[in-house]
Parts: C-alpha cells; sequence; structure tokens
C-alpha cells in the first residue's frame, strides 16, 4: 500500500495548509516531494527551490523531516492492521502486507485491495493505492500504478517498465541507473536478461540485489544458519516513558546495542520488530522492513519514530511504556553492509575484512566513530570535505552551488596552517584592497620565521565575501603562490590595513 508524495501530506497535515493547495518538500534547497497541483505547476522532484517558486508562485515550501513523517504514517499503519496481519512499514508512505491469508478470507485479491483503501480513508483521512506482485520491489511499483500482478508474472510486470524505477528513495541507486543508460539498457527487463554472473563482475555490489529485483526475485537469497539466541535486546524502564524526548533518548541506546549484537555474529538486520509494553500491560508491535540492512543509526531512527508515534496518536496507549523489546524478524550477512571498499585495494578479502573490521568498530564505539570522506561544495579546501558515518548515503548536498570566490582546482594536498610573511618587490607587506586587487604583487614569502623565498609566480587573488552584503565582516583574500626550490603554497589573509598572512595549505 503507497500513500502519493507522503512527504507533502505530513507536511501539510502538520502545517495545517489546504490538501489542495500546490505545496513541495525541501531538503538541502531541493525538491524532495510535491504535491500533484504542484507537478501540473511545473514542478519536479530534485529542482531548485528558486526554479520551483518561479514555475508555481504559490507554491507552499515545507521543510524535510523525516521523524514528522514517521511519526503520522503510524495511524495508517494501524488502520491497515485492523484488517491485515503482518503489517510491516518499509517506509512513511509505504506498507507491505503478506496478502494470501487476507485475500481468501476478505473474497479476493482486488476485494482486500478495495477494504484497504476504504479503511485508511476512513480512519487515516489518507489517500492510498494498492498493488499486489510478488516480491516488495515489484509490489511496490504496482501500487504506483494501481495494478494487481498476477502469482508468477512479476518479471513479465516488471520487463518494459524503465530502469529509472530501480532508484527508489532509500537506495541512492543514481550513478548505477545512469551506467546502465549509457549502456544501452534502458528497460529492466533488458537489464534482467543480463547473466548474474556478468552482473557480478561488471558492476558494483549492490547491482547484484538491483538484477534480482529486476528478474522478480526477492532481494536477497535466504539465510541457510542457525540465528543465536541472543540477538533480541529487551530495555525496562522504572519510570514510563511518556515524552518524546525520553524516548529518543532510549533509542539511540537500544539501537547501539542492537546492531552490536548483531555485528558479533556478523550478521545484519533486514526486517526489524519493535515490540512495547505498557505500564496497563497493553502490547504494541510494529514491523519495519528495509530495503538495506539497518545500521546503529537508522535502528535507532526507526525505534524513535515509532515510539513517537505511539505517544502521539489519538488511539496512543492509556498509560506509558515500561518495556522495549528489538526482535530481529530477518537478517542477513554482516557483509551486505559493506559500501564499495575498491579504493582499499585489489584483494577482495582484504576489503571484506576491513568492511567487517569498521562495522565492528561502528558497533562497539558508536556510528559516528567511523568516517569516509566526501567532497562536497565550498569555497575554501577545508569547507569542502564532509566527514560522512559509515554506511550513510554519500550525497553532495552543495557541490553544485555558485559558491562565488570559490578557488579553482587544484586544491592544495595538505592543510598545514602556519604564519607567514608575504611581501612585495621593495619589503612592504602586500596588501589588497575592498575591491579585491592586491596593491603590489608578492614578490618574497617566509613561511614560519624561516628565510625568505623568491616568488617564481603567482595567482590570484579570490575574495570570499560575506553571504549578506549587510553584514560587516572582513574579507578573507587567498592567493597560490610559487617559490623558489619548487615550493607551492595557498596563502589566505583577512583584507585590512595590517594583513596577518597564513599557509593555509601546499601543493606536491
Amino acid at each position: 500500500m503507497w500513500c502519493p508524495d507522503w512527504p507533502v501530506v505530513a507536511a501539510g497535515a502538520a502545517a495545517g495548509t489546504p490538501p489542495a493547495a500546490p505545496a513541495a518538500v525541501f531538503s538541502g534547497n531541493r525538491v524532495v516531494a510535491c504535491s500533484a497541483s504542484a507537478r501540473r505547476g511545473g514542478v519536479g522532484r530534485g529542482m531548485r527551490r528558486r526554479d520551483a517558486q518561479a514555475r508555481c508562485p504559490e507554491l507552499v515550501v515545507h521543510q524535510h523531516d523525516p521523524d514528522r513523517d514517521a511519526r503520522l504514517f503510524e495511524p495508517v499503519a494501524a488502520a491497515v492492521e485492523r484488517q491485515a496481519v503482518g503489517v510491516e512499514v518499509v517506509r512513511p508512505g509505504v506498507v507491505a502486507v503478506p496478502v494470501g491469508g487476507a485475500a481468501g478470507y476478505f473474497g479476493g485479491e482486488a476485494a482486500l485491495a478495495e477494504l484497504l483503501i476504504d479503511e485508511v480513508a476512513a480512519r487515516a483521512g489518507v489517500e492510498c493505492q494498492v498493488g499486489i506482485a510478488d516480491g516488495l520491489f515489484a509490489a511496490t511499483l504496482a501500487a504506483r500504478r494501481a495494478a494487481l500482478v498476477p502469482a508468477g508474472e512479476a518479471a513479465k510486470f516488471l520487463a518494459p517498465l524503465p530502469v529509472t524505477e530501480l532508484n527508489q528513495p532509500g537506495d541512492d541507486r543514481g550513478e548505477l541507473v545512469g551506467l546502465l543508460h549509457r549502456l544501452g539498457l534502458r528497460t529492466l527487463g533488458a537489464f534482467a536478461a543480463l547473466a548474474e554472473r556478468d552482473v557480478a563482475g561488471r558492476f558494483p555490489r549492490d547491482a547484484i540485489v538491483a538484477h534480482r529485483q529486476a528478474r522478480g526475485l526477492a532481494e536477497r537469497p535466504p539465510l541457510r544458519r542457525a540465528l543465536p539466541p541472543d540477538l533480541t535486546v529487551t530495555e525496562e524502564f522504572d519510570h514510563p516513558l511518556h515524552r518524546v524526548d525520553e524516548a529518543a533518548f532510549v533509542a539511540k541506546t537500544l539501537g547501539e546495542r542492537f546492531f552490536a549484537g548483531l555485528a558479533n555474529h556478523g550478521l545484519a538486520c533486514t526486517r526489524l520488530a519493535i515490540v512495547a509494553v505498557t505500564e496497563a500491560g497493553e502490547e504494541r508491535v510494529r514491523v519495519w522492513r528495509c530495503a538495506e540492512p539497518l545500521t546503529a543509526r537508522s535502528t535507532a531512527d526507526r525505534v524513535r519514530w515509532q515510539c513517537e508515534g505511539w505517544l502521539t496518536a489519538r488511539d496512543r496507549p492509556t498509560a506509558g511504556i515500561v518495556r522495549l523489546r528489538l526482535d530481529p524478524e530477518e537478517v542477513v550477512g554482516g557483509q551486505a553492509l559493506q559500501l564499495q571498499l575498491g579504493s582499499m585495494g585489489r584483494d577482495a578479502d582484504a576489503a571484506e575484512r576491513a568492511g567487517r573490521a569498521l562495522v565492528r568498530i561502528q558497533g562497539l564505539l558508536g556510528p559516528d566513530a567511523v568516517v569516509t570522506p566526501l567532497l562536497d561544495g565550498g569555497r575554501g579546501p577545508a569547507e569542502r570535505v564532509r566527514l560522512i558515518p559509515w554506511g550513510e548515503p554519500r550525497r553532495p548536498v552543495t557541490a553544485d552551488r555558485p559558491w562565488p570566490g570559490r578557488l579553482p582546482a587544484p586544491s592544495p594536498t595538505v592543510l598545514s596552517p602556519r604564519p607567514a610573511v608575504v611581501l612585495d618587490a621593495v619589503g612592504d607587506v602586500v596588501r589588497c584592497s575592498a575591491r579585491g586587487e592586491l596593491g603590489y604583487p608578492p614578490a618574497f614569502v617566509a613561511v614560519d620565521g624561516g628565510p625568505s623565498l623568491r616568488v617564481l609566480g603567482s595567482a590570484g587573488p579570490w575574495v570570499l565575501r560575506p553571504a549578506l552584503p549587510s553584514r560587516r565582516e572582513p574579507l578573507l583574500v587567498r592567493i597560490q603562490v610559487v617559490l623558489d626550490g619548487g615550493i607551492a603554497l595557498l596563502l589566505k589573509a583577512f583584507v585590512g590595513d595590517d594583513p596577518q598572512w597564513t599557509v593555509e595549505g601546499s601543493y606536491d
């Protein structure tokens, strides 16, 4: 079951805006979701905020809030659960239900779909679409088309669909989809026709999962091993939880414990059951299904979302929560958590061992203990490097902005801040005007009290101005110099009568 444009629906419900008004949800100044009326006005996913508002001046702007989306989705999942058992929340806006038993009870798949649509509309006030097919991926695409795919025909249903459908929210397969397009594989059927051996040898690891989905198969083969009995994590509270902030604190601790327990056995969770018991003996259960194995942070997020949904819903428990339990409903091998490790060496075994070691460190020290650098937007070299926790999506956020005053390529290889003196040909300190012009070209540079070296060549200046012109902030100027002896430096100073030059980095 799919609720179209759920981030927009949830944001509008929280803000009290009219449902028919054109609206869009933005993250990093980009559209992540928009309503049907906004799309008719020319707004689309990935569009800049300025462009979206230019095309649709009456657009209602909302900020992206995953907590809000998950919290407000709980009544929808509860409405589905009243008519079918085994409800699993895939993500806010999408619910998966095993259809066999319920369809037989209600007189067929079409009758069940109509019943679920009416139930959600009546109890949650939300429009939804239902699709039925073999496998979660095929069923999700069927829901977007309100299609009931007969058993065994998932591959036939998927074959003519564009390969861009592989890039579902949360999957981050834009690079893979682009590669398939360049190879001429424009449909899921064309991708599915490739031999699995060829896909494993030519494409990155995640392409194997995508290839199975395109063929209408389960995302991963079943894990054929006995599960250890101590994977469940339980926390009991002397003082019942009534507030959302208390649940958020508990969720982080539980998520880290749960992740560490799985990592110790070389496992990762793809279906998580969250069980809450109240002081009055009530028990609430919700299962979250995930396309990618859960990290410590994503586990904590789902626990927090679910607790917020329970504690703020109209039919919330009559008493506080005294016990929380996390049960792994489905697990995969821990190597499923690894990202691309090709840059760490050509030895596949060494890459696998490195990935497991990083997962283990995260389990012991927390998700922020292992980070990888990502080159993003910014003006200076240090500003362009963001540290991403291992396992989190590596997506640049601000790389495509104009960045006036940005230092051109190449960037320094080593950032080593040291004091410097920059002199012109007559021995005076080089100054820069407020208009970004050097008084005289640099002729000599002395670094950290060392000898003065002659400047063989220079470039710049690049002036970094404040984002708001009204602010009275000093201007920062950068220059590049090549010194006698083949030394290349990046220098910076604030514009003024007595500039203090500093070495920001050096070039190899």
